[in-house]
């Protein structure tokens, strides 16, 4: 591989911790596989099972990286032998498994998307763990279409931003909840129909009154716990409850007999574990679905703030204080 390193600076904690132990490190440059493509890495998108995983509560799925990063931008500089169609020096941006926060990552062919001229690298980075998250979730799962009133909670996280421009684009009336009067206007700001501060107001009453008690069709939830119950509150009859992370619990009690009566679906999905395969057919469907829009300039993350690879602790400092609005970059 001409021009390659044999080595590259990357993230990879020896140990699990505070935001501290995310410090620079050398190590190997990965190996493309015969279906994979190599990236020289630009940008890397900060998301919270990042977090987790510094922790010590998310381990990498089998065959992934120890790395952190589950999403990139960069220029593609080797591929493997697989591969018809010759992709180098082309800018793309990619879902990963891991091992984002590097000079340098390996990836299957179908997880890489092409960025184009009305998206910077810094916001192709940005996309797609929130992207694939959302749609899989609340276009494929929760069945959301034109028209529809859907609940979303974390309005102004990374999956919160991108829900509301999906659901703008696409027709949804999204209803979020964060934990501020200034989340709540950002929010609002961004396309929000309506945006409830959860610390001072009832949600479920809230939903109720926006709805004339009719409730919602869907609700994309990554608080779990307690939350569950209130969700169920939320929804209309033959209503859909997603469930994406458990940042408030992981068990909930459910009135089994209104799931019954009302013909609701309790369903949920973790992204990162499923395989290339699954993950290549979501991204040639939002190649075709979504991607026109992104080219068109319609669909944009929102940018919080972007911080070089060697302050990632203070990315992650700022991703747990939960002060951020959209998404948290690394720049190689």
């Amino acid at each position: 591989m001409d021009g390659i390193p044999e080595t590259m600076r990357a993230i990879d904690p020896a140990v699990p911790g505070g935001p501290e132990v995310l410090c620079v490190v050398e190590r190997p440059v990965p190996k493309v596989r015969a279906d994979e493509v190599l990236i020289r890495v630009v940008a890397a998108g900060v998301n919270r099972p990042d977090v987790l995983q510094r922790k010590g509560g998310y381990p990498p799925p089998p065959g992934a990286p120890s790395i952190p990063g589950l999403e990139v931008s960069g220029i593609v500089v080797a591929q493997g032998d697989d591969l018809a169609v010759d992709m180098t020096g082309q800018p793309v941006c990619a879902l990963l498994g891991g091992g984002g926060y590097a000079e340098y990552v390996a990836v299957a062919a179908g997880q890489v998307l092409p960025v184009p001229s009305a998206l910077s690298m810094i916001e192709a980075a940005a996309i797609p763990e929130t992207l694939f998250t959302v749609w899989t979730n609340l276009f494929e799962r929760a069945y959301a279409t034109e028209g529809d009133t859907v609940l979303v909670h974390g309005g102004t996280s990374g999956i919160g931003t991108m829900a509301i421009a999906l659901g703008t684009i696409f027709g949804l009336r999204v209803i979020v909840t964060a934990g501020s009067d200034e989340k709540c206007a950002a929010a609002l700001g961004l396309g929000a129909a309506h945006a409830i501060n959860y610390r001072t107001e009832d949600f479920v009453a809230r939903v109720k009154d926006i709805t004339g008690g009719k409730g919602c069709a869907a609700v994309l939830d990554m608080v779990g716990g307690e939350y569950v119950p209130r969700n169920l509150q939320c929804l209309a009859d033959d209503g859909r409850h997603v469930s994406i992370a458990v940042q408030g619990g992981l068990m909930a009690t459910i009135p089994i007999f209104e799931v019954m009566r009302r013909r609701l679906t309790l369903t949920g999905s973790t992204l990162r574990p499923r395989d290339a395969a699954f993950k290549s057919l979501v991204a040639d469907e939002l190649h075709r679905t979504v991607w026109p829009h992104v080219e068109a300039g319609r669909l944009k993350p929102v940018i919080d703030r972007t911080f070089p690879l060697e302050e990632a602790p203070a990315a992650h400092a700022r991703m747990e204080a939960g002060d951020h609005v959209g998404k948290i970059v690394l720049t190689l």
